[in-house]
């Protein structure tokens, strides 16, 4: 009986024999649960914000304290526990499966469950005691409770530990097949965490060295600005590392799941390989308007900005390719009756096809982010939540949940209950997102602020974001009724389903040209790792060394 029969009552043989152990599902399994936890706590946080547009305050009916404390809870539980929490468990699972032998160590994958729960636990404490109200972006001289930054500490520390494993599982892998190209699930699965263990450097100096000892009144000042280049160091690539799981599954499971194939093993590695040496050295596009960085560092920083959006290009043929190729296999006839033919009564399918048609929106929406001019007209307005959401809260968020109704049932061994139930759940989250980014894009354009409380703002009726605000209010309704649903399916699938008569497999996609067709040099990961670093150096250094010594002015502050 398999590990993962011992766990469910299922009886069969196959690859779970040997790679899936219960002691490593089970931590997999729990950091994907408390992952879809802070998914729904930091989901319904998110529909008190958009009531709150319409002059619908229910802060107070839920014991908080402020409209920014329901903002931090909503960022921090939807922009970390769920993305780090689900990260670690699917892409555990995907190394699993792609170098076909279980992780090198139980201890670090048990250890990165561990330190997830305890991250969780601290800094929801902070947070739900009001002494953390500093959003998700915890900008200093805006002072925290030291519990947040710890907890902090040990979510990025759960992270690395799960990196820690791969590698360990890869070096593991590479003695018994040294001469062996590295399996493309394997590849695409470790390549996220290499590059999130550079970007996080930044995070991690930023907690550990200023900001956890200056909440411990070791440090009386800090230099906000130097703060400020530290968190956005990692505050960009961080959206890779969010983004990078569901390209793993548009690229590697669902030309499986539609029955095509994808076209290259070597252009897939050429894009993962171009998302670790890129992503880093784009943060100061986040800054174009800040004092004190040098101008060409900006610009530098807006042509490597430009330069990362490359491969999501390549993604975006890559990816129709695939899909065109399994509806043509299915019997789809013309220049786009392919699409019509594809498995759109899959919900998993279909949640993820949704999500890539709205993260083409917020592509575009995002190159005009990074325009050094454009820019300028949508810093820190409402333009910015709209195309983060349609991002992160479409093509990362909406690719979970696909990804979840074949995960579910694989690591629960039960039936996926309420299959039409799940279809409306993710074409209601398309919709919505759609109309609340209407919304928030709108407002954006003619000047509303982000991070702020919009319903109560003394100069409201000044402006006509009156239809704006609806907008983002109806968005978040409908958004929030697609979240119910998927919970709905969720608990009855795991509470209430028939038990699987045969085990799901994890869909992985075959290749046109194969790991043998493509170039050596794609597969040594030390190499493009180092390069990733240098990146990194010739982006950064400059702007270190030029805005050294540090000045620490700003004593802490607590606002709400």
């Amino acid at each position: 009986m398999s590990s993962i029969a011992r766990t469910t009552g299922m009886e069969y043989s196959g690859p779970a024999e040997t790679i899936y152990l219960a002691e490593q599902l089970w931590p997999i399994r729990g950091q994907l649960y408390l992952g879809l936890l802070g998914l729904a706590v930091g989901g319904y946080l998110g529909l008190l914000q958009a009531l709150e547009r319409i002059g619908i305050d229910l802060y107070s009916a839920h014991f908080l304290k402020s409209y920014y404390q329901g903002l931090t809870i909503h960022g921090v539980l939807l922009a970390f526990l769920f993305t780090f929490a689900f990260s670690n468990s699917f892409l555990s699972l995907t190394t699993i499966r792609g170098f076909e032998r279980p992780l090198a160590s139980t201890w670090l994958a048990q250890g990165a469950f561990w330190t997830m729960l305890a991250g969780t636990v601290l800094a929801a404490f902070a947070i739900l005691t009001n002494q953390a109200t500093v959003l998700f972006t915890f900008y200093a001289p805006l002072k925290a409770s030291s519990l947040f930054y710890l907890g902090a500490v040990f979510l990025v520390l759960s992270t690395w530990l799960t990196s820690a494993n791969q590698l360990l599982t890869l070096r593991a892998w590479r003695r018994e097949h040294p001469e062996e190209p590295i399996p493309l699930l394997g590849f695409v699965s470790v390549v996220p965490y290499l590059m999130w263990d550079l970007a996080s450097v930044g995070v991690a100096i930023l907690v550990v060295v200023f900001l956890l000892p200056w909440s411990l009144g070791i440090l009386s000042h800090v230099d906000p600005q130097f703060d400020r280049l530290l968190f956005w160091f990692t505050g960009h690539p961080i959206v890779y590392f969010w983004l990078l799981p569901a390209y793993v599954s548009w690229y590697l499971m669902i030309p499986a799941q539609v029955g095509g194939r994808l076209f290259s093993d070597g252009l897939t590695r050429f894009v993962f390989l171009l998302f670790l040496v890129l992503s880093t050295p784009t943060g100061l596009h986040h800054q174009f308007t800040d004092p004190g960085m040098p101008t060409v560092m900006k610009t530098v920083h807006l042509f490597t900005t430009f330069a990362v959006v490359y491969p999501s290009f390549i993604t975006a043929f890559t990816v129709m390719a695939a899909l065109e190729s399994g509806g043509r296999a299915r019997g789809g006839r013309g220049l786009l009756g392919w699409i019509r033919a594809l498995p759109w009564k899959d919900p998993s399918v279909n949640a993820q096809l949704l999500a890539m048609l709205v993260f083409t929106l917020g592509g575009a929406t995002g190159i005009v982010n990074a325009s050094y001019s454009v820019n300028l007209v949508v810093h820190n307005t409402a333009f910015v939540p709209g195309h983060f959401h349609m991002t992160v809260g479409t093509a990362v968020a909406l690719t979970a949940m696909g990804i979840c109704y074949w995960l579910i049932p694989f690591l629960s061994g039960r039936e996926l209950w309420g299959r039409r139930l799940a279809l409306a759940q993710a074409w209601l989250w398309a919709i919505g997102m759609l109309v609340f980014a209407r919304g928030q894009i709108a407002g954006g354009l003619s000047g509303m602020p982000r991070r702020t409380a919009i319903g109560d703002a003394a100069y409201l009726d000044l402006f006509q974001w009156s239809l704006d605000n609806w907008l983002t209010a109806i968005g978040g309704i409908v958004m929030t009724t697609s979240g119910l649903l998927f919970f709905i399916v969720m608990l009855r699938t795991l509470f209430f389903s028939r038990p699987l008569a045969a085990p799901v497999e994890i869909p992985v996609a075959e290749t046109v040209h194969g790991a043998r067709e493509s170039w050596p040099l794609f597969d040594r990961l030390g190499l493009w790792f180092l390069i990733a670093v240098g990146l990194a150096v010739v982006a950064y250094v400059p702007v270190i060394l030029g805005y050294l010594p540090l000045n620490p002015v700003s004593p802490p502050i607590r606002v709400y």
